[in-house]
């Protein structure tokens, strides 16, 4: 077998750059246990491009965490997480727990307003939708870990806010769908 052709990370970035993802902050809850037997809890998030649906039955979502990033333990022992569907305003918070330049302050939730979900999962103010998931299966896969979640609870707020896209490197905005007729299937009432 030849060994596969080396792919230059640079150009790797820039071809798949070309394709426009949603972002997401994928939260979860660090539960710690003092010697003294208090408990404290504290939100913790990322920024995530990777996610995608991948079963109606049973209800199964895919997310992709870089390896640098320190929710890893934490999804890990809680065996559950969120994932936040940002709103086009919301590119400070994406930036902020992206660990990117941010007009935020460096707080450790980027002080981003919050209301508990199921299991005490925080769901963020500036989310459009969410899914709240308990951790199916982990998978090991290069530079990044895949969580399969399986889908607990999950909600929209009544909003015409459009989500926030990520393309070639940039946050982009859907101007045109709010000026032209939307094409395709009408949205499922």
């Amino acid at each position: 077998m030849a060994a596969p052709p080396t792919i230059d990370p640079f150009r790797y970035r820039a071809v798949l750059g070309r394709y426009p993802t949603g972002v997401t902050v994928v939260t979860a809850i660090d539960e710690q246990s003092a010697a003294d037997g208090t408990v404290t809890r504290q939100p913790i998030g990322t920024t995530v491009n990777s996610f995608t649906s991948i079963s109606l039955d049973p209800p199964l979502v895919l997310i992709a965490v870089g390896g640098e990033r320190t929710i890893h333990p934490v999804i890990a022992a809680g065996g559950r997480f969120a994932v936040n569907i940002l709103d086009e305003e919301s590119t400070d918070l994406s930036d902020c727990f992206a660990g990117a330049p941010s007009r935020l302050p460096r707080t450790a939730f980027c002080n981003a307003a919050y209301a508990e979900g199921a299991g005490g999962l925080p769901i963020l103010d500036a989310a459009l939708a969410y899914v709240i998931c308990d951790l199916e299966r982990v998978i090991e896969a290069g530079d990044h870990t895949l969580y399969l979640g399986r889908i607990v609870d999950l909600g929209a707020r009544e909003s015409d806010a459009w989500p926030l896209l990520y393309f070639r490197g940039r946050y982009l905005h859907i101007e045109h769908a709010e000026t032209a007729e939307l094409l395709g299937k009408p949205d499922a009432t």
